[in-house]
């Protein structure tokens, strides 16, 4: 059983919410040895649209929610629906529309990260 105060359990929860709403591409970024990263893990994954977008973002607050009983320390872009970011401080959500995503290319960013893929 995973301990249910840390940011790897955090993380396996937002997983399970991008997942519940069919959410593609889901990829981690664990930045736990990366010099001055933000937070302990990015979770990134892709919506195909508006209503997908807010799906995604439902879930993923409702689980943690379930689960942890954690809100959000802050939450974007659920207005413009390109790219929702959910901070709960040592997991960072990333809910992008496919454009955006590529555009930003986060990945890349942050090089130095240990990326793994969530299979579908």
């Amino acid at each position: 059983m995973e301990d249910k105060t840390n940011s790897d359990y955090l993380k396996s929860v937002v997983i399970e919410g991008m997942q519940d709403r069919k959410a593609s591409n889901i990829v981690v970024l664990d930045l736990k040895k990366v010099k001055n990263a933000v937070a302990d893990y990015f979770v990134i994954c892709t919506g195909n649209s508006d209503t997908q977008l807010d799906a995604i973002s439902e879930a993923v607050e409702e689980q943690v929610y379930k689960n942890l009983r954690q809100h959000p320390w802050q939450k974007e872009g659920k207005q413009n629906k390109e790219w929702i970011l959910i901070d709960y401080v040592d997991v960072v959500v990333h809910i992008f529309k496919k454009e955006r995503r590529e555009f930003f290319g986060l990945e890349e960013l942050w090089g130095d990260a240990v990326l793994t893929e969530i299979a579908e």
